[in-house]
């Protein structure tokens, strides 16, 4: 029996060798895989298939499956740039009330709350701020008187009773009085219309108790901050609002501007905004730059435009009169 077994398996061995050398060529590539399967083949032994290969992937899934990558912008290489907005004009953004001062067109006639922007004429005003000054406003007064200019004072109650003989000065020189609050409050526009006329009687009546029977046409309020009812307060004891429409801003002093520096820029910012009917906003209160500033300013001033007070309508010129049509002689009648 064991004789007969060893026979059955070398028939079998040789077997296996045969079918070794039937298998195609391809299959015999892996020589550990042919034997195995020539064995199991022999002794009937059921084994389970490999999984078939994955398709090709094609560019598809490719694209669904790779990893992404990025260009040096960040944008995915698989992926389109996404296309760029189209640019579209830029308008100019429409500034808030407060930018325009209480909602007033710049380049009009009226400023915030209904006050002046302009002279109303040819004539160019230049206005002084916050006096009177003990030390720089005479000296603004010599250079106007120099100059043969008037010009508008808006002068604050406070330091009208600390200084009343600048007030006279001022008046005596033949320049206008401009009531510019009792202290200076930057919310006075803000306050009942009986506050408001209490604060501009008390400031008026400290300019005419320096100068008796003075003239007080003008109001500016601190800051440009009027309100209409500020100006209707101001138009019933008689005044008219001012504001201005240029601004060099000669009382900023940024820290890093030296005062050549400063007085360039004021004269500079004049000489650019100034047209004809302008009023010129300024200040002769602790402001000594400004001063030397005029006395660049002034000459140019008064060869270009103008100067005067606001609501001053422009000389003309003279007209020459008209020869009189001769009258008749009459002789006198005897006995008459």
């Amino acid at each position: 029996m064991g004789k007969k077994r060893q026979q059955v398996l070398l028939a079998s061995l040789v077997a296996a060798g045969i079918l070794l050398l039937a298998l195609p060529a391809e299959q015999r590539r892996d020589g550990f895989d042919a034997v195995n399967a020539a064995a199991q083949a022999v002794a009937g032994v059921q084994t389970e298939k490999k999984p078939e290969p994955e398709a090709p992937a094609t560019p598809e899934r490719e694209e669904q499956s790779a990893p992404e990558q990025k260009d040096d912008g960040g944008q995915k290489a698989t992926e389109k740039p996404a296309p760029e907005p189209t640019a579209t004009e830029q308008k100019p953004s429409t500034p808030d009330a407060e930018a325009t001062q209480a909602g007033t067109k710049p380049g009009s006639d009226l400023g915030p709350g209904k006050s002046l922007r302009t002279t109303g004429s040819e004539v160019v005003a230049l206005t002084f701020d916050d006096g009177p000054d003990p030390v720089q406003t005479p000296k603004i007064l010599e250079l106007l008187d120099q100059y043969q200019v008037k010009a508008t004072f808006c002068l604050v109650g406070t330091q009208v009773e600390r200084h009343p003989e600048i007030v006279r000065q001022i008046a005596a020189r033949g320049h206008t009085l401009c009531n510019h609050t009792w202290d200076h409050s930057l919310k006075i526009g803000k306050d009942s219309p009986a506050k408001i006329q209490a604060d501009l009687q008390r400031t008026n009546a400290a300019i005419q108790a320096a100068v008796p029977d003075a003239k007080i046409p003008f109001f500016r309020a601190p800051g440009g901050n009027f309100t209409e009812r500020l100006v209707t307060v101001a138009g019933r004891s008689g005044m008219t609002s001012l504001y201005w429409e240029v601004d060099p801003r000669d009382w900023d002093h940024p820290e890093k501007e030296t005062e050549k520096q400063h007085i360039t820029r004021v004269v500079s910012e004049i000489q650019k905004q100034v047209r004809p009917g302008a009023i010129v906003l300024s200040h002769d209160f602790n402001q000594p730059a400004t001063i030397t500033a005029y006395g660049k300013l002034l000459p140019w001033l008064a060869e270009n435009f103008t100067l005067g007070i606001p609501g001053e309508q422009e000389e003309s010129s003279p007209e020459k009169p008209e020869p009189d049509s001769p009258q008749p002689s009459v002789t006198p009648t005897a006995g008459t």
